[in-house]
């Protein structure tokens, strides 16, 4: 079953052709880095104008890259939120037309889910149940996944999500958009205790805050610093972040009784983020599945992989499908 799928959630303009939810025939990426990079951060209307230029190539390269044609395609899923809602417009509207031209069944998929179903297109595919964390620009949430569609929210953030963060510090310090790689890479040559950054644990729960976190890196630039400190700034900023989401994975595994987990979304692409997770799940001898780096952004494929669910499912959505800017999974 192949089933195309279109993403313009946010600033990528995403197309890929998968084939049963788990194998990626092709999967075309186009981002807008270089228009952003000198505001930065993302401009809502440059981002919908830029879908529009890009939405038919993009398209059109991922069904050639996959040698099919759109009478070979089963369904077409498009990502029809959360989001910025002018960039999932165009997505939504591309994908009604190109349903109502070809006489495909149109399925309409959540872009969190789209980040959950992340990690079954490459081996090792995790069993249910499993606790699923998502972490990118727009989220920071915890799932109990029991399987398709049975979703139980844990926890999510109470202000700004932690790939936010990252980029609002990363301004902060003059580093430019995006924020994440950059204070990865600063990270890895300074000291992660150097400065003590609060960590907002919030015990009563296993909701996420990193406005505070925010707040201190602010109050402590105000003080004064060299362009030395810089580097022991972003590991120590890094740390905390880093520090908040493992505790609270450790926390819902223990909750849930469930030693089987899930990093996905932007922020999962981040070095130490890997490497401190992978080491907790070994010393609570759980199972950890996290997409390559290239599947953790946003992109089409992990709609495609959801959407073929919902249509195995019989979910289909009809030409009214409206996007939604806030769209709880």
């Amino acid at each position: 079953m192949l089933i195309l799928g279109i993403d313009t959630s946010c600033d990528d303009t995403s197309a890929s052709v998968t084939e049963d939810g788990a194998n990626i025939i092709s999967n075309v990426i186009s981002g807008q880095t270089l228009i952003h990079e000198k505001y930065g951060g993302i401009v809502p209307e440059l981002a919908s104008r830029r879908h529009i230029e890009k939405i038919w190539p993009v398209v059109s390269e991922a069904i050639d890259a996959a040698g099919a044609g759109y009478r070979d395609l089963s369904g077409i899923a498009v990502c029809n939120g959360p989001g910025l809602i002018g960039s999932l417009l165009i997505g939504c509207s591309f994908a009604k037309a190109l349903c109502y031209s070809t006489g495909k069944p149109l399925v309409a998929v959540n872009h969190l889910e789209g980040h959950i179903y992340s990690s079954f297109l490459e081996e090792p595919r995790p069993d249910f149940p499993f606790i699923a964390l998502i972490v990118s620009g727009g989220h920071t949430c915890l799932y109990r996944v029991d399987g398709f569609g049975q979703y139980k929210e844990l926890g999510r953030t109470r202000d700004d999500a932690a790939g936010e963060a990252y980029d609002k510090v990363s301004k902060l310090l003059g580093l430019g958009y995006p924020g994440g790689p950059a204070i990865d890479k600063l990270a890895q040559n300074g000291d992660p205790k150097a400065i003590d950054f609060p960590r907002a644990y919030l015990p009563e729960s296993l909701d996420f805050s990193f406005s505070g976190l925010k707040t201190a890196v602010l109050n402590f630039l105000k003080s004064g610093i060299g362009p030395e400190l810089i580097s022991n700034i972003s590991a120590s900023f890094q740390a905390a972040v880093i520090d908040v989401l493992i505790r609270k994975t450790e926390w819902a595994i223990k909750k849930e009784r469930i030693k089987r987990i899930t990093l996905s979304g932007g922020v999962a692409a981040n070095s130490e983020l890997r490497r401190r997770m992978k080491k907790m799940a070994e010393e609570r001898e759980a199972e950890l599945f996290i997409p390559s780096v290239g599947l953790c952004t946003d992109n089409a494929a992990m709609i495609a992989a959801a959407g073929y669910h919902h249509l195995k499912a019989g979910n289909t959505a009809g030409f009214d499908l409206n996007p939604v800017a806030y769209l709880p999974l």
